[in-house]
């Protein structure tokens, strides 16, 4: 999914909010999916989330590999970030 495309489904999950066809939730679920989607879409990307130390649990950024979202999460909370500290984020 490219940058357009993502922004024209976020549209159309905002303006079918605003019409009153889907409810918060329905809208922010299309939207979470919309984003996960394109976030993931660059080359092999996938996203992996750090369940510690506790300066970076829970963020999720998206990689190559676990090494380069290691190197992520250091810079983001300038943590010290164990590879064991990294999963797999298969529910974002």
């Amino acid at each position: 999914m490219d940058r357009i495309s993502a922004l024209r489904n976020v549209e159309d999950a905002l303006q079918d909010f605003e019409d009153g066809e889907i409810d918060l939730m329905t809208m922010d679920v299309r939207i979470r999916s919309v984003i996960r989607t394109y976030a993931t879409n660059f080359g092999t990307y996938t996203a992996y989330r750090a369940i510690a130390p506790p300066a970076v649990e829970g963020v999720i950024v998206a990689a190559e590999t676990p090494t380069r979202a290691k190197a992520q999460m250091v810079s983001l909370a300038d943590a010290d970030v164990d590879q064991s500290d990294i999963e797999l984020a298969d529910t974002i």
